[in-house]
């Protein structure tokens, strides 16, 4: 019996020691490599929480089915909610190369690759709805059915992107949402053409840029 007491306190020591190198390692990554979103998650970091992202669904989210049908009028539904409540960060193509999404980190992914589309059908539903811990990926969910029905539709778009064509892309373009400076510049160019002043000329944004 004492042997077997000693052997579980030096397994238990053993554990405890790994735990605390890992924990230091991790701080002196942190401390040498700051706190910058400027750089990418190596592979061996994008594989490790690939892992935990999947081993945190809910099996049964993962299992679950989309109960929506994929009709054209599904996926365009999903096209216009994506337009102009997710593209700012994904791109209309899904290719996640945005001024938004190269700033994050992890960047965001490239959603016709195989990192996404081998999701399935509940895991993308279970991430649209409750975001991503860490990442720059919000919950969604509402809650409410009409949410519910928008996630689902959001889900069969995404299957879409791989073949979505450029005509899908240019109309998606009008459905991006519109800057102040954009609306003020259509707002008077609306009262122009309908008999009023002449649109101002305005001066150039000086908006938060940053060269490519």
């Amino acid at each position: 019996m004492a042997g077997i007491v000693r052997g579980s306190l030096t397994l238990l020591l053993v554990a405890l020691s790994l735990a605390g190198a890992l924990a230091i390692a991790a701080g002196v990554w942190l401390i040498r490599g700051g706190i910058s979103a400027k750089g990418q998650p190596g592979a061996f970091e994008t594989a490790v929480a690939r892992r935990l992202r999947a081993a945190a669904i809910p099996g049964r989210a993962r299992t679950l089915g989309n109960p929506v049908q994929a009709t054209p009028e599904v996926i365009n539904a999903g096209m216009e909610h994506f337009a102009d409540h997710c593209a700012v960060c994904h791109a209309n193509d899904g290719s996640g190369d945005t001024e938004m999404g190269r700033g994050l980190y992890p960047k965001v992914p490239d959603m016709r690759q195989a990192a996404t589309q081998s999701l399935s059908d509940g895991e993308l539903f279970y991430i649209i709805e409750n975001g991503v811990r860490l990442t720059g990926m919000p919950a969604w969910g509402t809650g409410t059915p009409e949410g519910t029905d928008a996630s689902w539709k959001l889900v069969h778009f995404i299957r879409h992107l791989p073949k979505l064509t450029d005509a899908e892309i240019e109309q998606m373009k009008s459905l991006n949402p519109t800057s102040p400076d954009e609306w003020r510049e259509e707002e008077e160019m609306r009262r122009f053409l309908e008999g009023g002043a002449e649109p101002e000329q305005q001066p150039a944004a000086h908006g938060h840029k940053h060269g490519d």
